[in-house]
């Protein structure tokens, strides 16, 4: 297995390593994935890298800004460490 496979296969296990339910909004949320692919797969697919870098950096901003006005504050945290982990697995994939 070479480094990026290892990345990408490290980056899958880390958006369902803290799954514990059939729908678990923060990991993989079932309406992500109501057309047979998960939304953020598709993104990665049909995004420049540029862009898709930028998306994910613009939702760990976006869950950043908004936990403190939420009900349920570690959600949004537990979001934005989600996007953060991917971003990293992208870029430390690109070294």
């Amino acid at each position: 297995m070479n480094e990026m496979e290892r990345m990408l296969a490290e980056a899958h296990y880390l958006r369902n390593a803290n799954a514990v339910s059939k729908d678990d909004i923060v990991n993989s949320p079932s309406h992500y994935t109501s057309g047979g692919i998960e939304c953020i797969d598709y993104l990665k697919d049909n995004l420049p890298l540029e862009a898709f870098h930028g998306y994910l950096e613009g939702n760990v901003k976006k869950y950043l800004h908004r936990w403190r006005y939420k009900q349920k504050p570690v959600q949004d945290l537990k979001k934005a460490q989600w996007y953060l982990t991917n971003l990293i697995a992208e870029l430390e994939g690109q070294e």
